[in-house]
């Protein structure tokens, strides 16, 4: 048995989510939202190197040494598997090991509005799951593929790194590819793509020009992609897209991303109240004439107000979900004004010892 398994093993009796191997530092993990040492001991060079070495293909512990990052996925048994992310710090080794879980959970069970279901029902398009680092994108996305796993008849290549979550087939066929083992990059992987028979795509992570012209192409021509990036809200997310691009382009792809954006589903992940666990926020954004033109003329602060009056759609703004989240009692008036955009409305509900402390934090919505 690798020597490292004894902290996996820990990490899972714990509940955490991540695992923290550094050198020159005891280990830690990650338990609903903290992190904690779980041994005095003080981990050597010598230890480091063993453990990273034994759970790493050869082949891309060169590449490690070489690069000096690395991600990959490890399976410990039939019930655990771990996303593997490999570093190098300033006293040397280091990694992070997040638990993946191995039972898809559904929708339902994650907490997440039922409208977004029905990105799974469309033919084609882009569909984007958004969000800080951490707050369950691939859990969300691995949810509504199985949804769609389980009542449709589809081609879904997903273009991972690593990959997550192993889906079986059911009435899909689901084939999963990793970068850079079996594609040398998400825009690679997702080019091949057009020319597999694919109904739906999953790009892991959509964060260069080339991958966000390519899904953008690869949505107007009849493929419903699912993408991911790091923004926290859909105003965020829809100028990011046009961002990327140069100047020249922009007028262009605000056209495309008009004609093909069908939905954002951005997510932030709350500590409960009860301090058991965490619970999903999302924001959501349904495209509609009035988005197809807020986009097209460039106008996304517009956006606020078709989310506020598209309601009866299925569109949430996320200060009302966290509000919704506070009322309900799931979290704390704290964790709602740290985790909020409009602070001046959750600063009246804290209390008076929390209110000093949130203002010397700068109330920092990722923390």
């Amino acid at each position: 048995m690798p020597i490292i398994d004894q902290y996996f093993q820990k990490l899972i009796e714990l509940g955490g989510s991540d695992l923290h191997l550094s050198q020159k530092q005891p280990p830690k993990v990650r338990v609903h939202g903290s992190i904690k040492p779980i041994s005095d001991q003080v981990l050597d060079e010598r230890l480091m190197e063993t453990m990273m070495r034994e759970i790493c293909e050869p082949r891309a512990w060169d590449r490690y040494k070489e690069k000096g990052d690395l991600d990959f996925a490890y399976e410990m048994d039939a019930d655990n598997r771990f996303r593997c992310n490999y570093l190098r710090q300033q006293h040397g080794y280091a990694a992070v090991f997040r638990i993946i879980p191995t039972k898809i959970a559904s929708l339902e069970q994650l907490g997440i509005p039922q409208v977004v279901k029905e990105f799974g029902h469309m033919r084609s398009g882009l569909v984007l799951v958004t969000g800080p680092t951490g707050s369950g994108k691939s859990t969300t996305l691995a949810a509504l593929l199985d949804y769609i796993n389980t009542n449709f008849r589809r081609h879904i290549i997903t273009i991972e790194e690593p990959i997550e979550f192993v889906h079986r087939n059911k009435k899909s066929i689901i084939t999963q590819r990793e970068v850079p083992i079996q594609t040398p990059s998400f825009a690679d992987g997702l080019r091949a793509a057009l020319r597999e028979d694919a109904d739906i795509v999953l790009v892991g992570e959509m964060r260069d020009l080339e991958t966000i012209a390519l899904a953008l192409t690869a949505a107007e021509t009849g493929l419903l992609v699912f993408g991911t990036l790091h923004t926290n809200n859909a105003r965020k997310t829809v100028d990011r897209i046009i961002d990327v691009f140069p100047s020249d382009q922009q007028s262009q792809v605000r056209t495309m991303l008009a004609a093909s954006l069908k939905g954002v589903v951005a997510q932030l992940l709350m500590k409960k109240s009860d301090g058991k666990g965490r619970a999903a926020v999302n924001e959501i954004l349904v495209t509609n004439p009035a988005v197809s033109a807020i986009i097209r003329e460039g106008a996304t602060q517009k956006l606020y107000d078709v989310i506020i009056g598209g309601k009866a759609q299925g569109m949430q703004f996320m200060d009302e979900a966290i509000w919704q989240k506070l009322r309900d009692g799931y979290v704390t008036p704290m964790e709602a004004y740290m985790k909020a955009i409009d602070k001046n409305r959750f600063k009246a509900f804290l209390p008076p010892e929390d209110a000093g402390l949130a203002a010397a934090s700068g109330g920092d919505a990722n923390k």
